[in-house]
């Protein structure tokens, strides 16, 4: 059994930013922190007050993490970046709705007395003598403490206090992983019992002392259960203070799932009924299998995260065709009018797009990325609408002076079909390339559609079914917006932006098969409708290559994980510290390697064409962390620690990124890579060894680690491999939200006599209270399945009572 905690986050949006540059405008990006943990990094965008980002994040984390923080900062290309706000949500907050939160919320000011991190490890005790009582306060040591000086370190101290008493450790230089192991004693005053408080603070020569966090211990906990153990630090208690929407506004969807992930065992009742919903039942009649109830049950934000929980469940059982047919087959039966077709978002519509991008994303890639990069390269200036033509950037950009409007569109007519060219070349010629279970499930569905609609005058409906998906759900949003497709690493500039925008209304005119051309407000677009009109034919020829496929290749096709262990997961360059740099400045220690990531191996050499590589078994990966600045005063540098067999030595691999989102993939890849290992590492150095560790300045290589390590903290991917036990889980969960409905509409007042006397057609023998065209299989079928939901309602319930033993003797803590 597995607890698992998931968080979904998505920056939309940000609204009246405060200028930070001369220019009177802003460049901004968002980072994304728990618990003083950067997981994501948005991309700048530039020159703007009023950003639009629209990242989205899965993070996969521990169950016992506090807050959640944003911080919006302003991109400067001379000196340090300028911090604009933040907000910080704490864990309660999130979890007060269980549909998480969706609001624009104001941006608040950075107190540094409030940016505390760490934790301080205290045993206390509390003793009767002659003179009195007498507090014993064990001081031991802190770690991840805040770094306050300019060297990524902190001078820490710490200072506890009792009723007017007050005493202070020593003070250690150059880290945030002290070690004081100081017994400081304190005598009891008279007087009302008083509590006990720590402070940890960063000693300054110059200037005031730095806070750096605090906890506090009330007296009757003092008392009968005097603390032992790590306290997280807290900043003083104080009010928030609220800018009044000074520092602007985010618009954030934040949505926090915990559960109880059972053993495998508990699932499989319920993982056979999801299959023979899709192997047993005409899809059309199906009203009481559990996807039938899902469809009806699931709206707003849950259907896509729910469409993806079932496409991955599916994929593993190799029934993801069947499924998806299933859900078109239902569609299409509702369906009258063929021009609303698959145009909503229906658990079918979204199943459809999260299929593709599960299995679709490296063919994705390679049809797009070489004419999106192109496109971010040459930044050229394209306009057609009249409205928005900048007379004055022509003039910049030209040397014959100011081009008239008409100029400017002609030129941007052919700018225009020169990209275009190549990406209805590129699509159109990769059919051969294109994910056989993709190509299978378009067939499927072109079959349905043909079978629903198959007059005549509807013969372009099997073409815009699968174009609807294909183009308008899957490659025009990608050119959109490439940086959410991975196809870029930031954002487009504004020129950029409205380059792919005219582009992206290109391919979904094209995808439409031209049939709205000339109509609606855009008739600004007409100059591109000849090279559109030419490209359809090509497209419908493309369609019917891509659904010829033979139904002989779905057995290799659909395998039981996204991402097979051989193949690579991720790969780059990276930059790798020597073995032994043997005196080199630190910048020297470091060359540019080539890296592949597999579920088996890392391994890297001189460059991608190289045929000499060296490798390091994944299998024996214990810890993959970050490094601190200081360590080589060098920014996003992460460890890879290996062991070769139980009694083999650690092996530290040093390697650093080229930007903090790069790190946080790469280390999310590795953790997940690693994450089946024994053995891992519960606590490990961030820092180098260098005569001591820079990090905890303990002078024997072989010390323990100072730092807890973060294997539980991933990012959600396309190449996650599967895990069908969480995956039915959440179907489950969703599932009991309309068990009362399956019993009222079908079992109500359904007593024993009732239920032998009902007439096996369903046409008689209806209990009161039931639906009347509940048949005796309808009612045969809703019982099974609330049996199965009541099995897992015990499994639950007995683990959560084993877990509430195990945990009732526990120390209580502030």
């Amino acid at each position: 059994m597995a607890r698992s905690s998931c968080l979904n986050v998505r920056v939309v949006e940000g609204r009246a930013l405060p200028a930070k540059d001369v220019s009177g405008s802003s460049d901004p990006y968002c980072i994304v922190k728990v618990d003083d943990e950067v997981v994501a990094r948005t991309a700048t965008v530039w020159r703007s007050l009023s950003p639009f980002w629209g990242e989205e994040y899965t993070v996969h984390l521990p169950l016992d993490f506090h807050h959640l923080a944003f911080y919006v900062l302003d991109e400067d290309t001379v000196g340090h970046d300028d911090i604009i706000g933040k907000i910080l949500l704490t864990r309660g907050e999130i979890t007060a709705d269980p549909r998480g939160i969706d609001s624009w919320i104001n941006l608040s000011r950075v107190d540094p007395d409030a940016e505390v991190q760490g934790e301080v490890r205290l045993a206390v005790q509390v003793l009767e003598g002659a003179r009195g009582r007498c507090l014993r306060c064990h001081v031991l040591q802190a770690r991840d403490l805040a770094p306050r000086d300019s060297s990524g370190t902190s001078d820490p101290f710490a200072r506890v206090f009792w009723g007017s008493q007050s005493l202070e450790t020593s003070t250690i230089k150059k880290t945030r992983f002290p070690r004081w192991d100081e017994v400081l004693e304190l005598r009891e005053e008279p007087g009302p019992p008083a509590p006990l408080r720590v402070e940890v603070w960063d000693w300054d020569m110059v200037g005031k002392n730095d806070f750096l966090g605090m906890v506090e211990f009330p007296p009757q906990l003092l008392q009968q259960n005097p603390p032992d153990g790590w306290f997280r630090l807290l900043p003083f208690p104080k009010a928030e203070e609220d800018s009044g929407g000074s520092l602007g506004a985010l618009r954030l969807k934040v949505r926090l799932t915990e559960d109880r992930v059972l053993p495998s065992r508990h699932y499989q009742p319920l993982t056979q009924l999801l299959m023979e919903s899709v192997q047993q039942r005409p899809a059309e009649e199906d009203t009481t299998s559990p996807l039938a109830l899902l469809e009806e049950l699931t709206l707003g934000d849950c259907r896509q995260d729910l469409a993806t929980k079932l496409v991955k469940l599916f994929l593993g059982q190799g029934l993801a065709g069947p499924f998806l047919d299933y859900l078109t087959r239902r569609e299409v039966a509702r369906t009258t009018d063929p021009n609303t077709l698959f145009r909503s978002n229906s658990l079918a519509s979204k199943s459809v797009e999260q299929f593709m991008k599960l299995v679709g994303m490296p063919y994705l890639h390679e049809v797009l990325k070489p004419v999106i990069s192109r496109i971010f390269e040459e930044r050229k200036y394209m306009e057609l609408d009249p409205s928005k033509i900048d007379l004055g950037r022509t003039r910049r950009i030209s040397f014959k002076g100011s081009m008239s409007e008409e100029h400017v569109r002609e030129a941007s007519l052919g700018l225009l079909t020169g990209y275009l060219g190549p990406i209805v070349d590129a699509i159109v010629g990769s059919a051969d390339h294109c994910p056989p279970a993709m190509r299978l499930a378009f067939q499927q569905l072109r079959r349905r559609v043909e079978e629903r609609f198959p007059q005549a005058e509807h013969q372009d409906v099997k073409y815009l079914a699968i174009s609807g998906f294909l183009f308008l759900r899957f490659f025009a949003p990608a050119i959109l917006t490439p940086k959410l497709f991975h196809l870029r690493e930031h954002h487009a500039d504004p020129q950029t932006s409205r380059s792919l925008l005219l582009l992206a209304k290109a391919v979904q005119s094209i995808g439409n098969l031209g049939q709205q051309l000339g109509q609606g407000k855009e008739l600004w677009m007409a100059p591109l409708h000849p090279f559109l009109l030419q490209s359809i034919s090509r497209v419908r020829d493309f369609l019917d290559q891509l659904v010829d496929v033979s139904e002989a290749e779905e057995s290799g096709c659909l395998a039981r994980a996204l991402v097979p262990p051989s193949v690579t997961v991720r790969e780059g360059y990276l930059l790798k510290r020597k073995e032994e740099p043997a005196g080199l400045a630190t910048r020297f220690a470091f060359k540019k390697r080539y890296f592949w990531l597999s579920g088996e191996t890392l391994s890297y050499s001189k460059g991608p064409e190289c045929q000499i590589r060296h490798s390091l078994p994944v299998a024996h990966i214990r810890a993959v962390e970050r490094v601190d600045e200081g360590a080589f005063q060098l920014p996003h540098v992460m460890q890879v620690v290996t062991r070769a067999g139980a009694g083999g030595a650690l092996h530290t691999t040093y390697l650093q990124c080229k930007n903090v989102n790069e790190l946080n993939h790469w280390l999310s890849a590795l953790r997940k890579a690693s994450a089946p290992n024994p053995d891992k590492l519960a606590a490990c150095h961030p820092g180098a060894f260098r005569a001591r560790w820079t990090c905890c300045l303990h002078p024997e290589r072989s010390a323990p680690g100072c730092s807890r390590t973060h294997s539980a903290v991933t990012l959600g991917d396309w190449s996650d491999p599967l895990d069908p036990d969480a995956e039915v889980q959440t179907v489950y969960r969703q599932l009991l939200l309309g068990r009362d409905q399956i019993r009222m509409k079908f079992l109500e007042d359904l007593s024993p006599d009732a239920a032998q006397e009902a007439d096996p057609g369903g046409d008689s023998g209806t209990p009161e209270g039931a639906s009347p065209t509940a048949s005796s299989g309808q009612r045969e079928a809703a019982a099974r399945l609330l049996e199965v939901l009541e099995a897992l309602d015990r499994a639950h319930e007995e683990f959560q009572q084993q877990e509430e033993g195990e945990e009732a003797p526990g120390p209580l803590r502030p």
